[in-house]
């Protein structure tokens, strides 16, 4: 019998909650029903399992952060297009370590066909007409773009930043400029 206000969509949101407080890899179907103080075996109308309960994590977490990057593009270019997208990238890991950490979970084919995984290539390539890149540069710096932000994101998270100085906040800036640098001569 299903619990009166459980749904999917819900089940899969304080997922991806317990997921930002514990950590993603702890995120198990069992750890969700003592949080949410249900018998295991109520979840599994909702879900089928822990697997297909960190695919669904992943697949919300994917979508939050391509409305974010979205967001963060619309009416930019050139470098503001690629500071205000990782930007979003970088708040984003931030704000919800455990749901960024989903975004990186290897999804079957079939989930990644049907979610949003191509968005955040497209918007990537958003970035890259503001530098004139197309083809296979366009892939590659796509790649370039994704490696640096994630790169940085990732150490940034494990603290692998904080026993020196100067700060992240003040590397960041300089990260991107030498972005910006490498793409603007990339297409030249």
């Amino acid at each position: 019998m299903v619990r009166a206000g459980l749904s999917s969509e819900k089940v899969v949101r304080a997922g991806a909650d317990l997921a930002d407080e514990v950590g993603f890899e702890e995120v198990t179907v069992s750890a969700l029903a003592r949080r949410l103080g249900v018998r295991v075996a109520s979840l599994y109308s909702h879900v089928g399992g822990s697997e297909d309960l960190r695919t669904r994590i992943a697949l919300l977490a994917l979508d939050e952060l391509a409305d974010r990057a979205s967001e963060a593009l619309a009416g930019r270019a050139g470098k503001d297009a690629l500071v205000a997208f990782a930007g979003a990238y970088r708040d984003f890991a931030r704000e919800h370590p455990g749901r960024y950490a989903a975004t990186q979970l290897r999804l079957s084919p079939e989930a990644a066909a049907s979610g949003p995984g191509g968005r955040h290539a497209d918007l990537t390539r958003a970035i890259l007409r503001g530098y004139g890149l197309s083809g296979p540069d366009q892939t590659h710096a796509v790649r370039l773009i994704g490696s640096v932000v994630h790169g940085f994101a990732s150490l940034e998270l494990a603290g692998s930043f904080d026993h020196s100085d100067p700060p992240p906040d003040r590397t960041w800036p300089r990260i991107l400029d030498g972005v910006d640098d490498m793409l603007r001569s990339w297409a030249g």
